[in-house]
Parts: C-alpha cells; sequence; structure tokens
C-alpha cells in the first residue's frame, strides 16, 4: 500500500544546506519530522541524486557521481520487523537473489544508543543465518551535522570472490561484499550540540542504489558494462585514438551527470553548484583530450545518451539543444585554457629536480595567469606521480581574495 511520488529535482527548492539532492530522504524531512504528507504515511519513489565527494575517484570500477537512488518511507506507519521483513522479500523473491548471497550489518551501540539486537533478531527470524549477521559501529544514519537520525541496518550481496582474510567480513573493503540496500530506522533527533532526542513518530528510510543493483544482477564487474552506460562506452572505444579505460568512464560518467543537472535548470559558473557543473565538463573534455577524441564529437555523445536514457528522463529529450548549447560553449571556453596550462605546467614540472611535490605558488601562477584550475592541477599531478602543496595554494589564494575584496571596496 505504498504511494509512488515523483523524484524531486536535482538541484533542491527551498534547501540553501545542501548543492544537490544527495538521497532519498532529503525532500522529505518534514515530513519525517512529522508533517502530514498529502499521500499518506507510506511512500515510495526513485530519486536522482548528485553527490560530489566521489568527484576524484570517478574512473575506478564503482564511483558515480550522478546516481539514483530507490526507497521508500515509513512515515510513523510501520518499523523495524516490517520493514526488514520486506526487504528481505523483495532481494530474495521479486529480485530473486539467493539466500546465501546476503549478508547484514546492525548497529554496534554506543553511548548514546543501544545495541540494535532487535534488527538482528528479524533478520535471523526472515532467514539471514546468525554468522551472516555482523554488528558495527559506522551503523548509524544521518544527513549533516543535525536533523533526523538512528540506527541503520545495510544489506550485502557477495560477489563469490574468496575471503582476503580470515576477519573479511562486509565491513572490508576488499571487494567481495557490496552494498546494496540501507534501512535507516528514524528513531532520533540529532541537534547542533550533538544531544539526541526521540522523534515523536519512528520513521523507516530505505534507500538501493539502482546503478549498483543493475551491476550485480546482470552479473557485471562495473556500472559502465550495464546498458546504462554501454551505447556511450562503445562508442569511446569506437572514437578512441589511445586507450584508457578510465579516462573512458571519466567522459561516461561526467557527460551524463552534467546532462542532468542542466536538464534541472543548472548552468556552469564560478561560485557553489555552478561550479561543480563546469568541473565536471571540464574532467571530461580533459579526459577526451587524453582519448585523443575530436572534441566536435560531444554532440554525438550527448545524442547517444539521450537516446538511450530518454525513456527514463523525458527531460533530457526535452532539453537536448540546451544541454548542447551549455556544454559546447563550456567546451569553447576551456579548450584554450587547457592548452595553455597543460604546457606551462609541463614546463614547471621539468623544472623540479629531486623534489616530488609542486609548490602552491606553481599551482596558483598556472591559476592567476593562465586560468588553470587547481583541480585539473591536482589531477595532472597525480598521474604524472607528484604532488602539489595544496595548503600553500589555498593560503594564497585566500590573500589574493582578500587584495581583490579591497580594491572593489
Amino acid at each position: 500500500d505504498h504511494k509512488i511520488i515523483p523524484s524531486a529535482p536535482l538541484i533542491p527548492i527551498n534547501d540553501p544546506s545542501v548543492l544537490f539532492t544527495t538521497a532519498g530522504m532529503q525532500p522529505l524531512v518534514p515530513y519525517l519530522l512529522g508533517e502530514k504528507h498529502p499521500e499518506g504515511n507510506k511512500l515510495t519513489d526513485y530519486q536522482k541524486c548528485l553527490r560530489t565527494n566521489d568527484i576524484d575517484e570517478v574512473g575506478d570500477n564503482r564511483h558515480l557521481t550522478y546516481f539514483e537512488m530507490l526507497g521508500n518511507w515509513s512515515l510513523g506507519a510501520y518499523f523495524k520487523e516490517e520493514a526488514i521483513k520486506m526487504s528481505f522479500e523483495f532481494l530474495t523473491k521479486v529480485l530473486n537473489i539467493p539466500v546465501e548471497k546476503l549478508s547484514v550489518t546492525c548497529f554496534a551501540g554506543n553511548a548514546d544508543a543501544p545495541k540494535d539486537e532487535e534488527a538482528a533478531k528479524y533478520w535471523e527470524e526472515a532467514g539471514i543465518p546468525k554468522e551472516r549477521i555482523y554488528f558495527l559501529k559506522e551503523n548509524w544514519w544521518i544527513a549533516g551535522e543535525e536533523g533526523p537520525c538512528g540506527p541503520d541496518t545495510e544489506m550485502f550481496y557477495d560477489t563469490g570472490k574468496p575471503k582476503c582474510s580470515e576477519g573479511c567480513n562486509p565491513d572490508c573493503d576488499c571487494g567481495k561484499y557490496v552494498e546494496i540496500w540501507n534501512n535507516v530506522f528514524m528513531k532520533y533527533f540529532k541537534h547542533k550540540d550533538g544531544t539526541l532526542t526521540e522523534l515523536k513518530q519512528h520513521n523507516v528510510d530505505t534507500g538501493l542504489g539502482l546503478e549498483r543493483m543493475t551491476m550485480l544482477l546482470r552479473g557485471k564487474q562495473t556500472p559502465f558494462e550495464t546498458e546504462l552506460f554501454a551505447p556511450v562506452m562503445d562508442k569511446l572505444e569506437e572514437l578512441q585514438k589511445v586507450d584508457n579505460i578510465n579516462s573512458r568512464r571519466i567522459v561516461a560518467e561526467h557527460l551524463r551527470a552534467s546532462m542532468m543537472i542542466i536538464a534541472d535548470g543548472g548552468r556552469p559558473s564560478n561560485i557553489d553548484r555552478g561550479y561543480i557543473l563546469r568541473r565536471l565538463i571540464r574532467r571530461m573534455i580533459r579526459h577526451m583530450n587524453k582519448l585523443q577524441i575530436n572534441l566536435d564529437e560531444l554532440s554525438t555523445l550527448i545524442d547517444i545518451n539521450v537516446d538511450n536514457l530518454k525513456e527514463m528522463y523525458p527531460d533530457l529529450a526535452k532539453n537536448k539543444e540546451i544541454i548542447k548549447s551549455v556544454i559546447l560553449e563550456e567546451k569553447e571556453k576551456f579548450v584554450k585554457t587547457l592548452v595553455n596550462g597543460e604546457r606551462e605546467f609541463q614546463k614547471e614540472i621539468n623544472k623540479l629536480k629531486d623534489t616530488k611535490k609542486l609548490s602552491g605558488k606553481v599551482v596558483f601562477k598556472l591559476y592567476d595567469t593562465y586560468g588553470f584550475p587547481p583541480e585539473v592541477t591536482k589531477e595532472l599531478a597525480k598521474e604524472s606521480g607528484y604532488e602539489i602543496d595544496m595548503k600553500q595554494f589555498e593560503e594564497l589564494f585566500k590573500a589574493h581574495q582578500e587584495k581583490s575584496r579591497a580594491g572593489s571596496e
């Protein structure tokens, strides 16, 4: 009896606390705190999400900036027992995942809240054997510094890889276990001073990543091999003159994320979410250059993505020409900067003798004189086996800002 609600926009409405919608529960906070939802107290949706903390990790086998979160919510209607039963039934009966592939984690407890023996009991009753139920301190969820929060229980899929050690469990990062779903039991409100008070209604907030689940059910190693990315990945492989799987993934992922932001009204700028969009487009362009793909092909790649995703996201087809003009205009602005900056970067690297660290002064000079973004310098340095002194760069940048402010005053 859950009512399906539409996905909220990627760019939050009336929520200045975040740049983008980062989770399905974010637009629902007023209702988790007790306000009545027009559709009732049992809801489900898919939510477009964008998280910026992993931009630099995109290119490996699993990180994405844009993803889709499938979720269901109980606004005081049911709690742990029913949520766990439904999760187990959905995974094993609807998605037909064998029980032996599943492990779960529950909250180990701390000074503020007790160990979640209750959740563990319901998992055992549902059919997960005791030896595959683990207790972890990390099983606690809150979005931001304050707000509704509580213990959570996470479900993991066993990929079949051998254990990396005797103690290998879902908390391990070896790749054997992949987290697929999280049920948060929102029983508390965390205040700015760190104290917890109990909420007047106990809620359930769940989140299941579409791309990750698609990958596992399709028997693929990465989301980039699924049909969500395959047409663009295939085209990039056809166009490239230099083979680089990481660069192809970066181009495919950042293109999709940029298109989603633009379709929801985002535009490149030098601040806040506009800068995130600018950064995604610039990184994508740099990696197209690394693959030696003609940048005019961007138009074709946008067409392929729209065609592939328009059924799920009609807004992409509706805004196709706007998406093209925004990305192509940004490309034109950045190309000259990229050529000049990369040349100057190489000159600076050639001057370095024994040190493997590029000074913040050089990073600032590239930024100030050539308009070369520090995150691009950082990525170039990493690829060449160098570090950069970001602390020194930030100090110089701050001093530069203060001078500019004083000048304009």
